[in-house]
């Protein structure tokens, strides 16, 4: 809660309100504090379009939120917005506050890596990670999806579940590309959501699309999960980096790894047996590319 005289901010709003909202409330209440700068020239009808609600739904938000309306709500984002500095300023600042020294520089990195893998671990629910297991077991196929720096993470997933013999897919398309990626999305399969923080146009698809084939879903996020957990058949919370100084996807990487080792562990048979599959095709090309080096070098005789 704020101090005596301090104005209540969005954040805190939205924080201290988010639990008791309506799922529409919450999705607009998510956009509201994800996408500010935007929402703040925004009309009810332009954020209703982008978080997917009515405008009469974002008008009833901002008055859950504690507002007289939508007025009063524009005016007090555009008053945090002056007084906040925009995340490359607050990267600056960090910076600015080791000064130049190096070493500084580098325990604050790994100051903030070892605080976000420790609030990981220590929200890490095992219940929820053996469910997430059994949902890619029992999956004919998995479908990874990230957008920006978080495409990568979905790629390693997809990748590394097909190493493990777990037919896979990834990507980070967005608007009508993205349809022809949830083409093969079918029942049993799974859709595992890597989104840190921005609510997006696109999770609601992949969520409806997935509901309509019977597809099951795993998210895994820091602040969705108040917004899209209803709809996910499990929830992994991975903490995002406030300061910028660690990538958004140092603690999603740490849970993907964790579920490959899992997967693993669970079918060491079918890990290995694919592992020596991936190993005699490696060699094969090995010996091929060879035999071509030897074509390629060898002087004709006489």
């Amino acid at each position: 809660m704020p101090e005596q005289g301090e104005l209540e901010t969005l954040e805190s709003r939205v924080s201290t309100r988010l639990a008791k909202m309506a799922p529409a409330e919450r999705r607009v209440a998510e956009y509201l504090r994800n996408h500010q700068e935007e929402a703040v020239f925004a009309s009810a009808e332009e954020i209703g379009a982008a978080a997917g609600v009515s405008d009469a739904t974002v008008v009833r938000t901002a008055k859950t939120l504690g507002y007289a309306g939508m007025v009063e709500l524009k005016v007090s984002m555009g008053q945090e917005m002056l007084s906040q500095s925009k995340p490359q300023q607050r990267l600056q600042s960090h910076i600015d506050e080791v000064g130049g020294d190096a070493s500084a520089l580098w325990q604050q990195l790994f100051r903030e890596a070892h605080e976000r893998l420790r609030e990981t671990e220590r929200q890490m629910s095992v219940p929820d990670l053996e469910a997430a297991l059994d949902i890619i077991i029992e999956a004919p196929r998995v479908l990874c999806f990230g957008i920006g720096p978080s495409e990568s993470t979905a790629r390693y997933l997809a990748l590394l579940l097909a190493r493990r013999g777990k037919p896979a897919w990834a990507t980070g398309a967005t608007g009508w590309r993205l349809a022809d990626d949830l083409l093969a999305l079918g029942p049993a399969d799974a859709a595992i959501l890597f989104s840190p923080a921005r609510l997006l146009r696109e999770h609601d698809v992949i969520l409806t699309r997935a509901h309509e084939v019977g597809a099951r879903v795993i998210l895994i996020t820091d602040s969705l999960g108040p917004v899209l957990g209803d709809r996910a058949d499990v929830v992994l919370r991975a903490v995002y980096s406030v300061s910028g100084f660690t990538g958004e996807t140092l603690s999603s990487q740490l849970l993907a790894d964790g579920l490959l080792l899992a997967l693993a562990a669970r079918d060491r048979t079918r890990a290995a047996a694919y592992s020596e599959k991936l190993t005699a095709l490696r060699s094969s090309l090995i010996e091929s590319d060879s035999r071509n080096l030897i074509r390629r070098t060898r002087r004709p005789s006489g």
